[in-house]
């Protein structure tokens, strides 16, 4: 077998439906930025961001400095932030000649790319990191005018605006993220008080652009719906996306077994009667979660057909008894569309207990990826 016989498509014409969408939801007056971290999340780095900024979006985010250089080094001119941001002069000096955005969010980076700018000529620009209530990366936001005073005795940076993240807007109770919204105006409030002017303030992640209009503020932060995925698999009145991703595979061969014949390692399943199987050629090496032993499905013809035992490291057995004329060779379709039936990676990530980020992440990063517009 020369190649693999499994692959992933990237439709390059439903990320720009997707961002058009998004642009409906925020409005005219609103920045997006896209955020391509993690190779974009399974998609590629370098072909979305392309795409995206051939379609005009505002800006990008990914989570480390390599990422940023490789987007530059690719040609893409558009404002890229550093999620993560810096820790050591040498990337402060890579931050500046690049022209990179950093988050910043302790005194010492603040200290490091202030020097950096000041001996260039040019202030680096960085966004300031506020903690609302996610209880991660930030400064608490009940400390943000200290923080403030502090950076605003330092010269070389210019802060853009303020950072923060909701960590719960996509469940049905509101309280915690109205809460997170309040204060993260009373933190815009201290700093502009304090004479930042703050043109560039980012809460908005994808449930927030969803559903809390008064979290969008300058810029929002689309990832997941990008990519036509929901922050939840059970996601209330979601906007209608495209998935971005699909992935494909084949059968490698058609059997007839008999009644209680088990299936796969740990005979964790039995046939209950005569049944046809077919055994396809992707599994956990794939991307693929073992977590769909036994519960997760595929469309073989478009039709649909249940994983029966344990997902193998390359291998995958289906009940396909139902399923007229499959073959060896036959396309699998684990996640897409195939005649008029479909498999989101939000179906995969409720089989398997998971969310759509590590579905996609973990299919567009072990697979040969195809790009179709």
């Amino acid at each position: 077998m020369n190649r693999s016989p499994n692959n992933v498509t990237i439709d390059l014409s439903a990320l720009k439906d997707n961002l058009i969408k998004i642009r409906e939801l925020v409005g005219k007056k609103t920045k997006i930025m896209g955020i391509v971290k993690s190779d974009a999340y399974g998609h590629g780095l370098i072909p979305v961001a392309r795409e995206l900024e051939k379609n005009h979006i505002d800006s990008l985010a990914v989570d480390y400095l390599s990422e940023a250089i490789k987007l530059r080094n690719a040609g893409v001119n558009i404002p890229v932030v550093i999620l993560l941001g810096i820790g050591t002069p040498q990337e402060a000096k890579k931050v500046a000649g690049y022209d990179l955005i950093p988050i910043i969010y302790d005194i010492e980076s603040a200290r490091i790319l202030s020097e950096v700018g000041k001996r260039s000529g040019r202030a680096v620009k960085v966004y300031l990191k506020i903690d609302t209530g996610m209880g991660r990366l930030g400064i608490d936001f009940r400390e943000t005018g200290l923080f403030v005073k502090q950076l605003k005795e330092m010269n070389g940076i210019t802060i853009e605006g303020l950072f923060s993240h909701l960590s719960s807007a996509d469940e049905q109770d509101t309280l915690f993220t109205n809460a997170q919204i309040e204060n993260f105006k009373e933190a815009i409030y201290v700093s502009r008080r304090l004479g930042l002017k703050l043109t560039m303030n980012s809460l908005a992640n994808s449930a927030g652009i969803m559903r809390y209009k008064k979290s969008h503020f300058d810029i929002v932060r689309p990832g997941i719906i990008l990519y036509g995925g929901l922050p939840c698999p059970d996601f209330v009145n979601p906007p209608s996306l495209r998935h971005v991703m699909a992935f494909y595979s084949r059968v490698m061969q058609v059997r007839n077994v008999e009644h209680g014949t088990p299936i796969s390692y740990g005979r964790a399943f039995f046939t209950d009667t005569s049944r046809k199987i077919a055994i396809i050629s992707a599994g956990y090496a794939n991307g693929l979660s073992r977590s769909l032993s036994n519960k997760g499905g595929l469309l073989i013809h478009g039709q649909k057909a249940r994983i029966i035992g344990r997902v193998c490291m390359n291998l995958t057995i289906a009940d396909v008894t139902g399923i007229k004329g499959v073959k060896k060779g036959d396309r699998v379709c684990f996640l897409g569309k195939e005649k008029g039936n479909a498999i989101s990676s939000d179906d995969i990530a409720r089989w398997a207990d998971t969310i759509s980020y590590e579905v996609l992440c973990s299919l567009g990063s072990r697979n040969d990826r195809e790009y179709i517009n």
